[in-house]
């Protein structure tokens, strides 16, 4: 679902801080505020924060690395990445780890 960003200014905002902030959370909303002098900032939410972090994080850091595995793990969690692994049990097994042998 794509959700549009809602724009406001810095006295808007003030004057009704508990209903932005609430939008903020309850729909995971992000909310701009102009500022005078073009020091216009971003209200989100700590759960798309935590987004941002780990985004970042997997970006930055080298595949295969364990700060990369986390970062994906994390990720596929919070639904940003879909889970491509594959399920291994029993059955496929021998099958599974012979796309390792030389």
């Amino acid at each position: 679902m794509v959700r549009y960003m809602e724009t406001l200014n810095q006295t808007y905002f003030r004057n009704n801080i508990k209903s932005c902030l609430d939008l903020v959370n309850d729909n995971d909303d992000t909310i701009y505020i102009t500022r005078p002098k073009n020091r216009a900032v971003a209200v989100i939410s700590t759960k798309k924060l935590e987004k941002y972090e780990y985004l970042e994080l997997f970006a930055k850091t080298k595949e295969g690395t364990t700060d990369h595995a986390v970062a994906r793990d994390k990720l596929i969690e919070l639904g940003v990445l879909n889970d491509n692994d594959p399920v291994i049990d029993k059955d496929n097994w021998t099958e599974f780890w012979q796309q390792f042998k030389r």
